[in-house]
């Protein structure tokens, strides 16, 4: 499956990477981690382990992904963990495991009715771990905002949402990415970028990416158009990019990363590390794909998981930016 690079994400990630000054991409670092990395196993999410129900699941990725931001406490820089037995979840490992947990004692937390009324004080209960999980306040808005919206237009239900148009990322503004950006604002990840829009929609994406894998196999949820959709661009996949050393900070944003300084949101510095996560990704997945046979052909989203399993509860430092995108 080819990469497209037409997509609405990736292509206005590449006029970002012609223009960047904050650091750079390794073409060289690409090959040679290719060289190895093709001949990994590239495993899927398995995010399905407690809701069984196909339609539940839909429900709960989406929930989830409402959320899926800031597990890294921004004065401390210590992640947001829970503990359950002798089994230690970080960041939305932990998150996912305790929406489950709600879910199952009765808290219908995915029902539009429910998340417009959520409070602050029932999110804590929620979402208790080693620290306070980061931007509560602002999690509890959105989720109430995107409450109401399901409720006026959908019945409470995302699957009403799901329903309402065809299974592809991309069809001329009625795709499931179009329309969750351009309904639910929450969702639209973009940035202005020396005159022009940087896409990221990493939540978006990454809701399907999560529904598309979970139920492909199963015929009952398949996204055409799959071949459209980028890496996620967050916190972690740059890390694992950095210590590979297909990226390279100036020494004044390595020092600032380093230190713990906060990245503004929409500054140049962090769109550069964004834009740079999407399309060195694209690139290695291409080159990985040269080295594996047709039939064991990846996608970027894979590549992107397999980056963030290795990574994403690594002590080396990320960039901290106070957002609720990503």
């Amino acid at each position: 499956m080819k990469i497209n690079w037409d997509s609405e994400v990736l292509s206005s990630v590449s006029k970002a990477i012609h223009q960047l000054e904050h650091l750079s991409i390794d073409l060289d670092s690409i090959e040679n981690t290719a060289d190895w990395l093709a001949y990994e196993e590239f495993s899927l999410p398995q995010n399905n382990q407690v809701r069984k129900n196909p339609e539940d699941f839909i429900r709960a990725t989406l929930f989830m992904n409402t959320l899926n931001f800031a597990f890294t406490d921004f004065q401390t820089s210590i992640k947001y963990e829970v503990k359950r037995g002798s089994e230690v979840l970080s960041d939305s490992e932990a998150m996912y495991f305790q929406v489950n947990e709600a879910v199952d004692s009765g808290n219908n937390l995915v029902d539009g009715k429910v998340m417009a009324t959520l409070t602050l004080e029932q999110l804590e209960n929620i979402f208790a771990g080693n620290i306070e999980m980061p931007m509560l306040k602002e999690r509890v808005e959105i989720l109430n905002d995107v409450g109401q919206k399901l409720v006026d237009d959908y019945e409470g239900d995302w699957l009403n949402f799901i329903n309402n148009g065809p299974k592809k990322l991309y069809a001329n503004g009625e795709g499931l990415i179009e329309r969750l950006v351009n309904e639910f604002p929450r969702f639209d990840d973009s940035s202005e970028y020396k005159g022009s829009t940087v896409k990221f929609y990493k939540l978006a994406q990454l809701a399907f990416w999560g529904i598309h894998g979970e139920l492909s196999g199963s015929n009952y949820f398949k996204i055409e158009d799959m071949h459209s959709m980028t890496a996620f661009a967050d916190y972690i996949v740059p890390v694992a990019l950095n210590v590979m050393k297909i990226t390279t900070y100036t020494p004044e944003l390595d020092k600032k990363i380093r230190d713990g300084e906060m990245i503004e949101r929409d500054s140049e510095e962090e769109i550069e590390i964004r834009s740079a996560s999407i399309y060195a990704t694209a690139i290695l997945t291409e080159k990985v794909n040269e080295r594996r046979p047709e039939d064991k052909s990846i996608i970027i989203p894979q590549l992107d998981y397999r980056l963030w399993k290795n990574y994403h509860a690594t002590h080396h430092p990320h960039h901290l930016t106070y957002t609720t995108m990503y």
